[in-house]
């Protein structure tokens, strides 16, 4: 909690210097306004924004999503190409019951069993067939870990979506 609250000082102070605005429609044709932040001083990427700062609107925190189908299956055992398009599908259903898309995402978090930076091409490839083209990508933050919540699974993604009321 303490990290949130830091997180959203830091943005409030970032809004306030003036960063450039973009703006973009979320599923209902509604504008949201969007501040991409990629300051000076810090690395300028094309897969991922440094932050990005929404003003109004309604925050969907998606729990981690893995590899399960709608059954409780695993997809793919063993193949982290097959379970990260697993979890992004996942998403997509949970984002659609909460009126949002994967335009309206401002976060990312990945984490990666046993990762390996090889790996980092694969998750990319499958975000970026998710994500709106022509739009900045959101902030994110990849980890590795040893393990996740079942031994079988390799990738868990939880994301935050702003969608304009």
């Amino acid at each position: 909690m303490k990290k949130l609250a830091a997180v959203i000082l830091l943005l409030l102070m970032l809004i306030s210097a003036g960063f450039s605005q973009a703006s973009s429609k979320n599923a209902k044709g509604k504008r949201s306004e969007k501040q991409v932040i990629n300051p000076d001083g810090v690395v300028k990427s094309p897969s991922y924004s440094q932050a990005i700062v929404v003003s109004g609107g309604k925050m969907v925190f998606v729990s981690g999503q893995v590899a399960l189908n709608a059954k409780g299956e695993l997809v793919g055992s063993g193949d982290l190409k097959a379970q990260t398009i697993q979890a992004f599908e996942n998403m997509k259903a949970v984002l659609a019951a909460s009126g949002a898309t994967f335009g309206d995402l401002v976060k990312f978090t990945f984490f990666v069993k046993n990762y390996d930076p090889a790996q980092i091409a694969v998750i990319r490839s499958v975000r970026d067939s998710y994500l709106p083209k022509g739009q900045p990508p959101p902030a994110s933050t990849l980890v590795g870990v040893q393990s996740l919540f079942r031994d079988d699974v390799l990738i868990e993604i939880e994301a935050i979506a702003v969608v304009s009321k």
